[in-house]
């Protein structure tokens, strides 16, 4: 049976550099001492490439995408974005560095309950200072695209949670990322919203972007440029 899922590319703007991002022997533990959730990895990600994690549950899958987007620190080890080392830096350095060069897309959307649908598209990139007229324009088209703008002025509590992940991808998109991460993005959706965010995530790797996606549905590792298995604790 088919998954529905396609190598197809939604092309959005122009290219985008991307990013090599590399983890070198990188552990990660919650407390000094305790069990490792990550021991020693090792991974190399190239610009224009789609990465796909999978792991056993408790694996350490979504472990490792946030130590890679620097929303975790690793225990030991080195996380180096295009060749600099990155894991020692400052929070507001880290801070700084994800709003200007990256995206990540949550597994539960995580879109602010108080905002709107669009102000939950705009805030983290007019937080990294873009143009504020010209990111209202890309938020709207990218609503467009992904059949949600007629939901524009809604709050989260007033969508599906299909519609919440379009939003979150469209949020994770607007400032056009050099690297996107994204958590187990289409594990809660029905197969029509499922195919809507692979394919954007596979089209944003095709016009030059880095992308990270930590996923359980091996059809997804199938259509990866690289597919990675989290081993667990040891």
């Amino acid at each position: 049976m088919s998954s529905g899922f396609s190598r197809n590319s939604v092309l959005v703007d122009s290219d985008v550099p991307g990013l090599c991002l590399e983890a070198h022997d990188v552990t990660f533990s919650y407390r000094r001492g305790g069990e490792r959730i990550l021991d020693g990895v090792t991974i190399t990600m190239e610009p224009a490439t789609v990465t796909v994690l999978t792991g056993a549950s408790g694996a350490g899958k979504s472990t490792l995408l946030y130590v890679l987007a620097l929303l975790l620190r690793a225990t030991s080890g080195s996380v180096v974005w295009d060749g600099k080392a990155v894991e020692s830096l400052p929070d507001a350095g880290r801070s700084q560095l994800r709003a200007a060069r990256s995206g990540f897309v949550f597994q539960d959307a995580m879109l602010d309950p108080s905002r709107t649908v669009r102000d939950n598209v705009l805030e983290g990139a007019l937080f990294c200072g873009l143009d504020p007229v010209a990111t209202l324009r890309r938020a709207e088209d990218l609503l467009d695209m992904f059949g949600v703008a007629h939901r524009a002025d809604h709050r989260p509590g007033e969508i599906s949670g299909g519609q919440a992940q379009r939003v979150a991808l469209c949020r994770a998109l607007v400032n056009d990322p050099d690297v996107i991460f994204a958590d187990e993005p289409t594990g809660n959706l029905d197969q029509e919203s499922a195919t809507v965010v692979w394919d954007a995530l596979r089209g944003h790797a095709d016009r030059g972007a880095t992308v990270i996606v930590a996923t359980h549905q091996e059809d997804l590792a199938r259509l990866a440029d690289q597919h990675v298995v989290v081993g667990g604790p040891r």
